[in-house]
């Protein structure tokens, strides 16, 4: 037999009754199925119907009364409407236009197409625009938008208010890290510096070893302290904040006294007089030779070094690189190889 519009077999289905025993105390009964809505269900006490909403309610699987049902055997029944309601199939291509649709489980489908935009009240929208594309809004106490992977753990989120994406993990591009802002480090060799006129270390050397390298190093005496300076154009990405350094240095010898360094510096802007103090002078921890001549040894990352001046971009930074043998104990000359400093920066490249 020929039908118009969805065919009984799948409109069609037997319904479901649950049947409770009322002992004029109890005011709530489980059902035997999930329901939405009050009036759902059928909701008969003395084979006398209730109203809904109003005689009862319902919370998902819980039917509870307003008042109290008497006492009795299956006085009270309950007759589930929603499974005669079927499966219903549009055919492809049907326009449904609901002004809202609420489901308690999940929503499925090949391809959810969104045409409007979302709003700022929205707790979890998908919008579309046509300049914006694919739109997410959400609301969070931590997050307004969290992305997450199959394991339930947050791949990256959009702070609540915030404009900022933050990543669980570093981004990467074809499986590439991006580079971020963050800490960033310049190498200055003893050959990039100079010693100073007064209390200056000795002039730059070149030592020939008896295998590998020959090192280009500033001798300082362990009597008086003694200085260096050079200087650095930090890239524009600089944050012009405090900055930290380690010393690298080697003794010719066997003694296994210590060696302290110090560092201070100054920024200097276009226009600005170069004939001015330095900050305060930072001494890293003081670092022991290891006993075996011309070993390699590097010092501790020092403390904040701050910049005198006013540091900005473009400026150019004067260091004075310092022997503090009120800190040491070497006996013999320190060697000093080159400085590592140590910047932050605040954004991913100097454009």
């Amino acid at each position: 037999m020929a039908y118009i519009g969805v065919t009984p077999s799948n409109v069609f289905g037997q319904g479901t009754k649950d049947s409770f025993n009322g002992n004029n105390s109890d005011t709530s009964f489980s059902l035997s199925k999930s329901v939405l809505l009050a009036t759902d269900i059928e909701v008969f006490v003395g084979n006398v119907r209730q109203e809904p909403n109003v005689a009862y309610t319902v919370s998902g699987t819980t039917l509870t009364f307003t008042g109290t049902p008497p006492s009795g055997t299956g006085n009270i029944y309950a007759v589930h409407q929603s499974a005669n309601q079927g499966t219903l199939t549009p055919p492809a291509g049907t326009a449904l236009a609901p002004t809202t649709l609420t489901a308690t489980g999940d929503v499925s489908g090949s391809t959810l197409n969104a045409t409007g935009d979302t709003s700022a009240g929205d707790n979890a929208a998908i919008g579309f625009t046509s300049t914006e594309g694919l739109i997410l809004t959400g609301q969070g106490s931590t997050n307004d938008v969290t992305i997450k992977n199959d394991a339930d753990t947050e791949v990256m989120g959009v702070a609540t208010g915030a404009t900022i994406v933050d990543f669980a993990s570093g981004p990467t591009v074809a499986d590439v890290a991006v580079k971020v802002a963050g800490v960033e480090t310049i190498w200055v060799p003893a050959n990039s510096m100079y010693p100073n006129t007064t209390s200056g270390c000795a002039l730059i050397t070149q030592a020939e070893l008896s295998n590998g390298p020959e090192i280009k190093v500033l001798d300082f005496d362990p009597s008086s302290d003694e200085n260096a300076q050079f200087s650095v154009a930090f890239p524009k990405s600089w944050n012009e904040g405090t900055i930290t350094f380690k010393a690298y240095f080697t003794v010719t010898g066997t003694n296994t006294g210590t060696v302290a360094w110090g560092l201070s510096g100054v920024a200097i802007a276009d226009n600005d007089s170069i004939n001015t103090a330095f900050g305060t002078n930072v001494v890293a921890t003081a670092k022991a030779h290891s006993g075996t001549s011309n070993d390699l040894n590097v010092s501790a990352e020092s403390g904040a070094v701050t910049i005198a001046g006013s540091p900005a971009a473009g400026e150019q930074v004067f260091f004075q690189i310092m022997r503090d043998v009120s800190a040491d104990d070497q006996s013999g000359d320190a060697r000093l190889l080159g400085v590592q400093l140590f910047f932050t920066t605040d954004a991913a490249n100097d454009a």
